[in-house]
């Protein structure tokens, strides 16, 4: 985030840009600040769990991810790291609990308990159990979810045709090869679909 040089009038005019490619420019009405001082810069302190320092919910562009304990693959179920955020450890029980259901297109989404479920619909489990999605979202509707860039502890990756999201470096997935395979976890953090993906992660993971 970058402060941009005030020109000095009478009243002094402070336009603060925010540096985030999903944001748009934030603009006090009439394009004049009340306030005769420049104001103090907002705190970037990292928010515990957060991959990038979030000020006024919106990502820092210039910061970093930490380091996060890394779940376990046992038998196909994923185990999660001691210490987890109790969100990460909700959103892993929830995928555990469909993680040997059928690939349906369109399951997940009439209803949370399903026959099956899609790639959309698989990824909105296991958010809704951590308590970070009350309805189910299609992969083009996660391309605006949360806020941009990845997430320490989980990262969604979607685009208008797939999405996948990898949980405490483990990735949640219906994709493991072309045909799909319904939703499995993988060690592999890159999809089993390639292309191009938008990046999103909720606040604070």
């Amino acid at each position: 985030m970058k402060n941009r040089p005030g020109r000095w009038l009478a009243p002094t005019i402070v336009a603060l840009a925010l540096a985030s490619p999903n944001s748009a420019l934030a603009v006090t009405p009439g394009g004049v600040d009340p306030h005769p001082h420049t104001p103090p810069a907002p705190a970037t302190t990292p928010i515990e769990g957060a991959c990038t320092t979030e000020v006024s919910g919106i990502p820092s562009t210039t910061a970093t991810c930490a380091p996060v304990k890394k779940a376990r693959l046992v038998g196909g179920e994923a185990i999660a790291p001691v210490g987890a955020p109790a969100a990460v450890q909700a959103a892993i029980a929830a995928a555990n609990q469909i993680r040997t259901k059928p690939y349906i297109w369109g399951g997940g989404h009439g209803r949370w308990a399903d026959a099956g479920y899609d790639c959309s619909g698989a990824v909105s489990f296991a958010l809704h159990g951590a308590k970070l999605l009350s309805t189910p979202l299609d992969s083009g509707s996660l391309e605006s979810w949360g806020s941009t860039g990845p997430g320490r502890w989980i990262t969604v990756y979607a685009n208008s045709g797939h999405t996948y999201a990898v949980i405490a470096g483990l990735r949640w997935d219906t994709a493991g090869n072309t045909h799909g395979t319904g939703p499995r976890w993988f060690k592999q953090i890159a999809a089993g679909v390639p292309g191009r993906y938008t990046v999103r992660h909720p606040m604070g993971y």
